[in-house]
């Protein structure tokens, strides 16, 4: 039986280590993958749709002025539980540091070439009715290929909790428990990463918000007439031991290998 076809959006510099990630997670959910990014061809029949991580969405396709802002990252401990401690000591760490490996400090801060790529396919996908997942700054270019915008500094919503930023599983999040996502990770609420610094401000058209932090943060969108069209906030390719988190790329391909219409 022919494995669905995903394109993965990126950029032509960096973005590895989010690339391979993805691979996998599709590969095990039973997809192939094929990477889509501005200077490279890409397929047009492609079965699904993920908008991966990466640099800012240039903030004047939602009639914003860039802010310039100064990024801090936090180190964070691992989670409660030796099992999950172990994992955390063993896993996170190699991730990490492919991550720091694979990534490049060239690559611009924000990335034209790659908005009006993702803006242009994210249209078609939507047209065609594919299933369409965003990663981070995927979720974001969901949002905005819809008409919505964006927070682009998030230091009001920290003002009596700290702001996490890490590649472990260490921020909660609250899901709404008649959502599409809640089903597929079979939760109302899931411990994930942060690694964004900006979040859905106003909704696009026909999102909802079915999760947020403690903070009021949005951590995830969907679409309510599309069959799938899923936006989070964090990173799930990086929780490749966590097996709700793995749900969301079998869900994805779950529904790329349904017949139009069903």
């Amino acid at each position: 039986m022919r494995r669905p076809l995903v394109g993965v959006t990126g950029p032509d510099k960096g973005g590895l280590a989010a690339w391979l990630c993805t691979w996998l997670a599709i590969r095990r959910a039973g997809g192939k993958a094929c990477r889509i990014a501005p200077s490279r061809q890409h397929p047009v029949d492609i079965d699904a749709l993920v908008l991966g991580g990466g640099s800012d969405v240039d903030p004047r396709h939602y009639g914003q002025e860039r802010l310039e802002l100064e990024e801090s990252i936090r180190e964070q401990k691992g989670e409660r539980g030796w099992w999950r401690r172990w994992l955390n000591i063993v896993l996170f760490p190699l991730l990490w540091l492919l991550r720091l490996v694979l990534s490049t400090r060239q690559a611009p801060a924000v990335d034209h070439a790659r908005d009006e790529l993702e803006l242009k396919i994210l249209g078609a996908a939507l047209l065609r009715q594919i299933p369409v997942l965003g990663i981070c700054r995927g979720a974001q270019l969901l949002n905005i290929g819809l008409g919505g915008s964006l927070h682009q500094e998030l230091s009001a919503f920290y003002t009596e909790i700290p702001q996490v930023r890490t590649v472990f599983p260490r921020k909660e999040v609250l899901l709404e428990p008649d959502s599409r996502l809640a089903g597929i990770l079979g939760a109302t609420s899931a411990r994930v990463n942060a690694l964004h610094d900006q979040a859905v401000k106003t909704l696009g058209s026909d999102l909802r918000v079915v999760a947020r932090e403690p903070s009021g943060v949005v951590q995830a969108i969907e679409h309510t007439r599309q069959p799938l069209a899923l936006g989070v906030q964090w990173h799930p390719e990086f929780m490749p031991q966590i097996a709700s988190q793995q749900n969301i790329f079998r869900a994805l391909v779950r529904q790329a290998a349904r017949q139009p219409g069903e």
